[in-house]
């Protein structure tokens, strides 16, 4: 049985409360750029970067990042396949927002950095995140959290959002279950 733990209002607060940190934490917009993870997180990121718009009246770059070539969990074929030219933004010298859905192991956000290192050099890079669910295996930590939700290993957070899933909501659900 899945449990709903926060709706699509809950998640526009969280997503709001977040683009204000980002905000305070970089003293403004000046150099930021959104970069969201595919899937969830590319969309997660474009909220953001709607809501920075409506904030402090500018419109920020805001790209997506297929980390699929950088995956430790992939065969090197499927890699291969995926191997082709990210984004054209300039990241060199800018506050990167690395913005995804779930944060569990830290290995998405390892891939993504990697990813990002091959198309430049930041002069930061933020790591926003709708849930973090704890169990990391490598030490990454999150900048701006939405809300943690402490699970086990054998519990599923589902992240549905209206882009993908035709609804809004996060939902924690033991692993043979689907919201």
């Amino acid at each position: 049985m899945s449990k709903q733990v926060l709706d699509g209002p809950g998640i526009k607060r969280a997503l709001m409360r977040m683009t204000y940190e980002v905000v305070e934490r970089n003293k403004g917009t000046d150099q930021l750029a959104l970069v969201g993870i595919k899937t969830r997180g590319w969309y997660l990121a474009q909220r953001m970067a709607a809501n920075l718009e409506k904030i402090e009246q500018v419109k920020l770059p805001v790209t997506s990042l297929d980390i699929t070539a950088y995956r430790d969990d992939l065969p090197l074929s499927e890699k291969q396949a995926n191997n082709h030219k990210q984004f054209d933004l300039d990241i060199n010298g800018k506050n990167i927002v690395l913005v995804d859905d779930v944060l569990y192991s830290g290995r998405t956000i390892r891939a993504a950095m990697d990813a990002l290192m091959d198309h430049g050099r930041p002069a930061r890079i933020y790591l926003a995140i709708l849930v973090d669910r704890g169990h990391r295996e490598l030490p990454i930590r999150p900048d701006f959290v939405g809300k943690n939700i402490p699970t086990s290993k054998n519990e599923d957070v589902q992240v549905c959002l209206q882009e993908v899933d035709q609804r809004d909501g996060i939902f924690l659900a033991d692993g043979k279950e689907q919201a």
